[in-house]
């Protein structure tokens, strides 16, 4: 460790240069997951900078989820888990939400939801079945007036389907997306006659194709169902309704 804690220098702003280097060794794994670090007086001593400049890197490293500071135990390097990267990317997302956001996601899900739905189809495991099925009982069943759990049915539909796919980078990068299903379908589905009985058919036809694990015919159906997403997104824009 003692290549890591050496004296800073004073050309940047020192609390930068604290953070950038704790977060280089932390990448590179010279601080491992749930390592301690040592006391905010001995990285004083080590970079040669003062405690305040020390505490400004420490609490960024601590906002970025880096690093967890414990009260009376330590400073331990954190462990980014897949539930920190969605929470990250679903609060961008939210404060990013406008109708030009709404047509780079109507973008991105036609060009990987139907390769996603493929994997999912060959992929999937008896209980993702079972879980598809119950959301799509559940889907049908639900009170037509209650359109907001509609479209958290929808997102879960979705999201199982990613998940199916057995590949977690898939579901880091769409869950985030997912997650603004609901508000995308109030949004601009409410004014669609039909939507509820459309996206049942749709969601077992998809559901179809994954039981026989016939990734092409996912593949389809996916596209199919987006390319629908697509058009109605585009009428509505042109309309000035979105």
């Amino acid at each position: 460790m003692d290549e890591i804690f050496q004296n800073i220098g004073s050309k940047l702003t020192l609390s930068q240069r604290i953070e950038r280097k704790l977060e280089g060794a932390i990448r590179e794994k010279k601080l491992t997951v749930g390592s301690k670090l040592p006391t905010e007086r001995e990285m004083c001593e080590s970079f040669g900078v003062s405690r305040t400049a020390l505490r400004e890197a420490l609490r960024r490293l601590s906002a970025r989820g880096l690093i967890n500071i414990q009260k009376g135990s330590g400073m331990y390097v954190s462990e980014i888990n897949i539930e920190d990267a969605i929470e990250t990317l679903n609060l961008y997302y939210d404060l990013k939400f406008d109708k030009n956001l709404l047509a780079q996601i109507v973008e991105v899900r036609c060009l990987f939801e139907p390769e996603i739905a493929r994997l999912a189809a060959l992929n999937r495991t008896d209980e993702d079945l079972a879980e598809l099925t119950e959301n799509l009982l559940e889907f049908e069943s639900c009170d037509p007036d209650n359109t907001q759990m509609e479209a958290d049915l929808d997102n879960k539909f979705h999201l199982t389907i990613a998940k199916a796919s057995l590949n977690p980078i898939v579901q880091v990068t769409m869950e985030p997306i997912y997650s603004l299903l609901p508000r995308m379908r109030n949004f601009i589905y409410g004014n669609v006659d039909g939507e509820k009985e459309y996206t049942l058919k749709s969601h077992q036809s998809q559901l179809d194709a994954i039981r026989e694990k016939d990734g092409d015919k996912a593949y389809d159906i996916m596209k199919m169902h987006l390319e629908r997403t697509r058009e109605i997104f585009d009428k509505y824009l042109n309309l000035g309704i979105v």
